[in-house]
């Protein structure tokens, strides 16, 4: 299964990626730590483009073939960028789940952004401004949000499980 998880900075996206992986044992892909090895590279500067998710598309497809679940970690702010990820679910013969990351509280996710610490060397984390100003095109078709505003990690991971269960559940692509 390929598992998206998206959404803006600093609303938990990365917290939830990496407790998700550590209780289903699936491979973590995040577009920042791609993006982040392509600018030490030298071959780009921030921002990268679509760089980072061209590795991530072909990662994943990759990592699918050989029978593993994956979680694509990213903004993925684009219906271009969304509709790749799921291209590369089909491709794989695997089922998708999206899930989009959102802190509905604003004084919350301005905190996040303020005081998260930076946990890949050189990334520079955008500032709240960047945030709220970042282009994020809305969605045209379903997806199961989770809202991380005063909420746990357990509760909001227990809310995924259940719901990428749904969606293997549902497909009938996925390979058993």
């Amino acid at each position: 299964m390929l598992i998206v998880m998206c959404g803006l900075p600093a609303t938990g996206k990365t917290t939830l990626a990496r407790a998700l992986a550590r209780r289903t044992a699936a491979v973590h892909l995040r577009v920042d730590t791609i993006e982040q090895a392509i600018v030490r590279s030298g071959l780009e500067r921030h921002p990268v483009g679509p760089a980072g998710y061209v590795v991530g598309y072909a990662l994943a497809g990759e990592h699918l073939g050989q029978g593993l679940t994956v979680i694509a970690e990213c903004v993925n702010p684009l219906a271009v960028t969304r509709d790749a990820w799921r291209d590369v679910a089909v491709r794989a013969g695997v089922p998708v789940a999206e899930v989009e990351v959102v802190c509905s509280d604003p004084v919350e996710h301005e905190r996040r952004a303020a005081t998260r610490s930076v946990d890949i060397p050189g990334l520079p984390l955008p500032t709240w401004a960047e945030i709220v100003n970042r282009g994020y095109e809305p969605w045209d078709r379903d997806r199961f949000v989770v809202d991380t505003a005063g909420r746990d990690v357990a509760d909001c991971l227990t809310d995924i499980l259940r719901a990428i269960g749904q969606v293997a559940v549902a497909d009938p692509s996925r390979r058993d």
